[in-house]
């Protein structure tokens, strides 16, 4: 894996104002940033056993055995 040089934007006094990111960053960064907001939306949903998820995936016809 190749390692990425940050850019900046920055303004005529040198602070940094923004990032260049390659696509390919962003878009990694966006499906973490959606990962994370799935875990805190089901935050307080009570877990299920694996013979539970078995169970229901077997009837949503997506595990066979």
């Amino acid at each position: 894996m190749e390692m990425e040089q940050e850019q900046y934007v920055i303004d005529t006094k040198g602070k940094k104002l923004s990032v260049i990111l390659s696509l390919e960053r962003y878009e990694r960064l966006m499906q973490d940033l959606h990962d994370l907001a799935v875990v805190a939306e089901r935050r307080d949903e009570q877990p299920i056993s694996l013979e539970e998820m078995k169970r229901r995936l077997k009837k949503d016809g997506i595990l066979y055995r």
